[in-house]
Order: C-alpha cells, then structure tokens, then sequence
C-alpha cells in the first residue's frame, strides 16, 4: 500500500510540477569495440570534410592519427554500426575504442552519458544520413555545447554527406528537404535554401565557410553559389565555400593546411568584392561581375594525397591560374 501511494505521489508532482521531479535519462542506443574505460591523450586536431559515397582510407587514417590512441565517437541519426570494426581494425592505426552513438531525437541531446562520452573522446566523427535531423536534435543544446568544447580543446573532427554538410560556421539546413542547383537558381529565396550562420559548430578552421558534398555527382556547383549569394546579400558575408567530391576528403590541419585524399577533386570558393546584381524572391540569380563572382581552385585528390593549398590564405602556394564562376539569370557559368 504505501508503494502505491509513493507512485501515485510521484505522478503526480510529476504532472503538477514536471521540472521540480528528475525525469529517467532517455534510452539512447550505442556500439563500442575496443576498451570501454576512458584513456586520456593529446589529440591533434584538425577536421576531415568527407565528400560521401565510399570512405577514403587514407583520410579516415589521418583522422585516427589525429586521436592520438585516444577514443573515437562516431555520432549519426539512423544507420547502424558500420563505422567501429572499420575504423578500429582495417585501417592499421591504434586507437584505445570506437564508440558509434545513435542520437535520432532531440531528447538524447540532454542525456548526460552521451554528454560525458563527447567530452571524453579525442576524435568525433559525424556520418552520413539527414542533415536535417542533425539542425533538428543539435544545434542550441548540450550535446552542441560539448562538441564546441572538444573543438577548443583540440579534438580532431570529422563528417561525411550530411555530417559534412553541417561542419561550416554558415551551412544549409535542409530542414525543409534538399535543393537543387536549377531549383535554387531559379529562386534563391524559395523556402528550401534555408541558410543559418554563428549558431552550432565553432570550428575555427571554417569560419564563415559553407561546405557542400557529392560535388559533381550531383551537379551542386549551382546552389553552392547560391548559397554563398545569399550569405553576402542577407548578411553582407563574402563567404567562403568548400565543395568536396564523392570518394574524395579535404583533411585540414590546425594551421590551415589542407591534403586532399580520393579520387574526386576538392573546390575552394571565395566570393569577390561585389554583392550579386540581383538577388530576390521569384528571380533568378545574376551574380556576374564581369565573370569574376566567385574565383575557384581546383585541388585534385590522389591517394597520396595533394597537398599546397593554405586556408589561411585560402589560395594555393604555388602559383596557379585563377579560374571564376558566375551566375547569369539563373544558369552557372
């Protein structure tokens, strides 16, 4: 009887008083291999910006190596484990666990386990699946906070597609679904190309850059520009972009040297000195500037990996011929 009464006490202070009652942590779903007691190293840092696709050994080694034998957190919204065995054994590179960490709902954005699992690990990758879910559960929470505070303290990071996607201090959303070039285009106001900036990873490496993935392969040069169009129009940002290539990964040191590892290309844009011509709701962008909106460099990846091109000074260190892109009445030339 008095197990009862204390059960019916407890639901209800719990309705009439829900923040005064602590509330079960939610059931959160994870895989580990490897040792489950927590080492402590100084990691490298760095970031790894993965085009999609299939993973690039010889980027994802330079990521483990980063970690300095310390932990590895692989965090996703859907998909299942496939990132621990390869990542803890067929990459040759010694590290003390990998820990991959289901967080498919704003709720496990409070969990303090998965908060502590974050501050422990040396090195945190973000795999591919819906960027949307990922500006839906993290920004503006723990979990966002927890990450920033692992960056600061020199924890490698790294994200593949969306997880990609979602790196840059200015990024898109896709909380309203994907756009594509000729969409965005055609209206760089339609509702799809819903841009953020300063609100959710603090990666000094990529201030006031948007990244973009599945580069070629899906044709994304367009709505790059526009999101960079429109970073400049609404918010008076020369934004810089980074458009990465399926099979093919941008890996940045702390002091903003970058290697690119694949088979695809990597893409350095920089917008010039002059907002785009027109830029509105239900018209097409003109971003021209006597060609010369944007100026891109091209980086070929090789398995080796290429190496010479400096984010500090976002160019190259070797002389090269500078190539442009712009934008008339909607078409990208």
């Amino acid at each position: 009887m008095a197990n009862t009464l204390a059960f019916l006490f407890l639901h209800l202070a719990r309705l009439l008083y829900p923040q005064a009652v602590p509330q079960p942590a939610p059931v959160y779903t994870s895989w580990v291999v490897g040792d489950t007691a927590d080492v402590q190293t100084r990691p490298l840092g760095g970031v790894v910006l993965a085009g999609g696709s299939t993973d690039v050994d010889a980027a994802m080694r330079w990521f483990l190596q980063r970690a300095a034998g310390g932990d590895v957190l692989v965090l996703r919204s859907s998909g299942k484990d496939g990132y621990n065995e390869y990542l803890y054994q067929k990459l040759g590179v010694s590290v003390n666990s990998v820990e991959t960490i289901m967080l498919d709902n704003r709720q496990l954005s409070t969990n303090t386990d998965i908060i502590r699992k974050i501050r422990n690990a040396e090195a945190i990758f973000l795999a591919g699946g819906d960027q949307g879910n990922y500006v839906n559960f993290w920004p503006g929470t723990p979990i966002a906070d927890a990450l920033n505070e692992r960056i600061r303290a020199g924890a490698v990071l790294g994200g593949t597609s969306a997880g990609c996607g979602i790196l840059g201090q200015v990024y898109f959303t896709a909380k309203e679904g994907t756009v594509t070039s000729a969409e965005a285009l055609a209206n760089p106001y339609d509702k799809r190309v819903d841009l953020r900036r300063d609100d959710f990873l603090k990666q000094p490496l990529l201030a006031n850059t948007i990244t973009d993935m599945h580069y070629a392969a899906r044709e994304r040069q367009g709505r790059h520009l526009v999101f960079m169009a429109r970073a400049f129009t609404d918010w008076g940002l020369k934004a810089r972009g980074i458009g990465v290539d399926e099979k093919t990964a941008v890996c940045i040191a702390p002091d903003g040297h970058a290697i690119v590892f694949g088979k695809g290309n990597a893409y350095f844009l920089k917008a010039g000195k002059r907002q785009p011509e027109i830029c509105q709701v239900n018209q097409p962008l003109t971003w021209n500037r006597k060609g010369k909106a944007v100026s891109v460099t091209t980086v070929i990846g090789s398995e080796a990996g290429t190496s010479g091109f400096d984010l500090t000074t976002f160019q190259l260190n070797t002389k090269s011929a500078t190539a442009y892109w712009f934008v008339e009445t909607g078409v990208k030339r």
